[in-house]
């Protein structure tokens, strides 16, 4: 498996992440598609064959303005319901037709799983979603898992240790505070043996309540960045 597109958390910043891959989707042709969070449901719905406008028009859809509620429960402050009615709803629109992987961090022990098409049910697409200190944990087998973008928000590890040997890699948590959250946390990295091509946003795309608040004029911009963004690079 020589190529992946590797997409990774950000919340609602990950729109920036559909006008990028519109750009480049015919430059690029990944053999696999690894995502974190909000990555993850990108990387979902793009690895079912829908086209970047397809995925466009999911963000801009003004449902996903009920994804994040605010909801105070003892691990966190958003409530878990809409979360899991958007995996459900993703689960049952979508199927992936190529290799796909999504990452999720099993609590207590902050373990990192790769889970692979064929294994994911909704509740796995809801752990990749669940933000910590934000959704409740997600209850799986008997454990509880959340957001993979906590130990890695661009999940290249992933794509190396399932055998890719290049990565187009759309990273939107490239502040200074991410970099030292993921310092931190010992995130997981991947080796040099992988080539990875990163593309990050140009400008800073907004506060941290831009990142949980949907706003259908910020999700259009942050696309259009992400096209300008594109535009500038050699594959």
């Amino acid at each position: 498996m020589d190529n992946a597109l590797v997409l990774s958390a950000g919340g609602m910043w990950a729109a920036w992440e559909v006008g990028a891959w519109s750009v480049l989707c015919e430059r690029f042709h990944p053999d696999l598609i690894v995502g974190a969070s909000a990555g993850a449901w990108n990387g979902w719905v793009l690895a079912s064959g829908s086209t970047p406008e397809q995925l466009a028009r999911e963000w801009l859809d003004p449902c996903r303005a009920g994804l994040m509620q605010f909801g105070p429960h003892r691990a966190g402050l958003l409530k878990g319901e809409p979360l899991m009615e958007t995996a459900r709803e993703l689960f049952a629109r979508y199927r992936p037709r190529m290799p796909f992987a999504l990452t999720m961090v099993e609590l207590p022990s902050l373990r990192s799983h790769i889970v692979r098409e064929h294994e994911i049910t909704w509740r796995h697409l809801a752990a990749a979603g669940a933000i910590p200190f934000g959704f409740p944990p997600v209850k799986i087998d008997g454990r509880y898992y959340v957001d993979g973008g906590l130990r890695a928000g661009l999940p290249l590890w992933a794509a190396e240790s399932l055998g890719a040997r290049r990565a187009l890699a759309f990273n939107v948590l490239n502040t200074p505070l991410f970099r030292m959250l993921h310092r931190l946390l010992r995130g997981k990295r991947a080796g040099a043996g992988l080539g990875v091509t990163r593309l990050e946003p140009s400008r800073r795309l907004g506060s941290l309540r831009d990142a949980v608040v949907w706003n259908a004029s910020n999700i259009e911009r942050w696309i259009e960045l992400g096209r300008s963004d594109a535009s500038s690079i050699t594959m």
